[in-house]
C-alpha cells in the first residue's frame, strides 16, 4: 500500500520538498534551528501559515495571535472537508489526523486518485496524507540544516506550488468526463476576485463554488456515470 501511495504522491513530493527546504532556509536565516522547523511542520503544517509565522516570530508577535491568524487563514479547509465527511467519519481515530492533514494539495489528490484494486480506500487515503506531510517535514528540516551553514537566494521558489496545482488540474481534466467543476471553480474565483479583490476573495469564492456544486450535483454525477459506462 505504501508503494502505491508513493507513486501517486510523487507530484506532491516534487512540490513539497523544495518548498519545505525554502521554509527551512527562511527559518535558519531568522535565527531558528532545525528543531523549530520540524515542530512547526508537524504542528502547523501550512505552507502559507508557516512562511508567515517566521515574520510574526521575528517581530515578537504573541503565540496566541499567530495561532488565531493561521486558523483564520486556513478556514477554507472547512469547505474542503465537507466532501469527505462520510469517508473520514468511518476512519475511527485516524479521522482527526485526516482533518488536520487536509492541505490544498492533499485534497486535490484525494479527489482525483482512486485506490488500486484490493486496497482499502480509507487506509490508502491515510497513507497519502501521512506521506505528503512527511515530504514537507523532511524538506523543512533539510532546509534548516543547510541554512545554518550556507546562504541561498530563494526568490521565486514559492512558484513551485502554482506549478503543482496546474499539474493536478490537468490530471483531473484528463481523468473525468465532466469538466463542470473546473468551469464552476474558474468562474466563481474570477468573479469574486473582481468583486472583493485579491485580499478578500477566497472565502466568497469557496462559498460560491460550494453552492454551485450543490446545485449542479445531479448533472455532474450523471455525466460521470456516463463516462464510466463507456
Amino acid at each position: 500500500m505504501i508503494k502505491q501511495a508513493f507513486k501517486v504522491t510523487v507530484p506532491i513530493m516534487l512540490g513539497y520538498v523544495p518548498l519545505g527546504i525554502g521554509f527551512g532556509l527562511i527559518m535558519a536565516n531568522a535565527g531558528y534551528n532545525a528543531l523549530w522547523a520540524f515542530f512547526s511542520s508537524m504542528s502547523i503544517y501550512s505552507g502559507t501559515g508557516q512562511y508567515m509565522s517566521v515574520n510574526f516570530l521575528s517581530h515578537g508577535a504573541a503565540i496566541l495571535e499567530i495561532i488565531l491568524i493561521i486558523v483564520i487563514m486556513n478556514s477554507r479547509m472547512m469547505f474542503y472537508g465537507l466532501s469527505f465527511i462520510e469517508k473520514f467519519g468511518g476512519m475511527g481515530i485516524a479521522k482527526w489526523y485526516m482533518i488536520f492533514a487536509l492541505t490544498d494539495e492533499t485534497y486535490a489528490l484525494l479527489c482525483t486518485i482512486k485506490p488500486p484494486g484490493g486496497i482499502d480506500e480509507k487506509k490508502f487515503m491515510f497513507c497519502i496524507a501521512m506521506m505528503n506531510q512527511s515530504y514537507w517535514v523532511c524538506g523543512s528540516v533539510i532546509g534548516a540544516l543547510f541554512g545554518a551553514v550556507i546562504r541561498i537566494d530563494i526568490t521565486g521558489v514559492d512558484f513551485i506550488m502554482t506549478a503543482l496545482f496546474v499539474v493536478l488540474c490537468m490530471d483531473q481534466w484528463k481523468k473525468y468526463r465532466s469538466h463542470q467543476p473546473f468551469f464552476i471553480g474558474l468562474f466563481c474565483s474570477v468573479l469574486m476576485l473582481l468583486i472583493f479583490g485579491p485580499a478578500d476573495f477566497m472565502i466568497p469564492a469557496l462559498l460560491g463554488i460550494l453552492i454551485s456544486m450543490i446545485c449542479r450535483k445531479k448533472s455532474i454525477e450523471k455525466k460521470l456515470a456516463e463516462g464510466e459506462e463507456r
